[in-house]
C-alpha cells in the first residue's frame, strides 16, 4: 500500500478562476455603479448651470430696479420690457408697475425670461415697492 499517492491529488478543475456568470455579474454591478455616478454628475452640472442663470436673471432685475430708482421719479403705472444681455444669454425683463393704497408708493414686479428664438422660459420674479424721493 502506497500512502504517498493518496495524499497527493491534483486539484479539480472547478476550483480554478471565476466562472463566466460571476464575471458577468461583476461587470453588471460595475456598470450600474458607473451609471449612477454619471447621473449624479449630470444632475450637479445642470444645477450649477441653473444657479448661474438664476443669478444672471437676478442681476438683470436688480439693474432695472436701480434704473427706476435713479430716475428719481415715481414710475408710471403700466407694463414695459427691456432686453438684458448677460454672459451670452438673451434675457428680457418685463416690468409691471401697479398702484398701491398709498398714492406715494408703487409696486413694481420684474419678471425675467430667457428668450430661445420664438419661445421664452421664465427664470425669476422679483417685486419691490418704490416711493417718492
Amino acid at each position: 500500500m502506497n500512502f504517498c499517492s493518496a495524499a497527493v491529488r491534483p486539484k479539480s478543475q472547478s476550483n480554478q478562476g471565476f466562472t463566466l456568470i460571476e464575471v458577468l455579474v461583476a461587470l453588471g454591478i460595475v456598470a450600474i455603479a458607473l451609471m449612477a455616478g454619471l447621473r449624479s454628475t449630470d444632475a450637479l452640472s445642470k444645477n450649477a448651470t441653473r444657479q448661474s442663470t438664476q443669478w444672471l436673471a437676478q442681476i438683470c432685475a436688480e439693474n432695472e430696479f436701480s434704473r427706476l430708482r435713479l430716475s428719481r421719479q415715481v414710475p408710471p403705472v403700466g407694463e414695459s420690457s427691456a432686453s438684458c444681455f448677460q454672459a451670452g444669454l438673451d434675457l428680457q425683463v418685463n416690468l409691471s408697475v401697479q398702484v398701491t393704497p398709498n398714492p406715494n408708493f408703487r409696486r413694481v414686479d420684474a419678471k425675467v425670461v430667457q428668450r430661445n428664438g420664438l419661445e421664452s422660459t421664465p427664470l425669476l420674479q422679483l417685486s419691490t415697492v418704490m416711493g417718492r424721493y
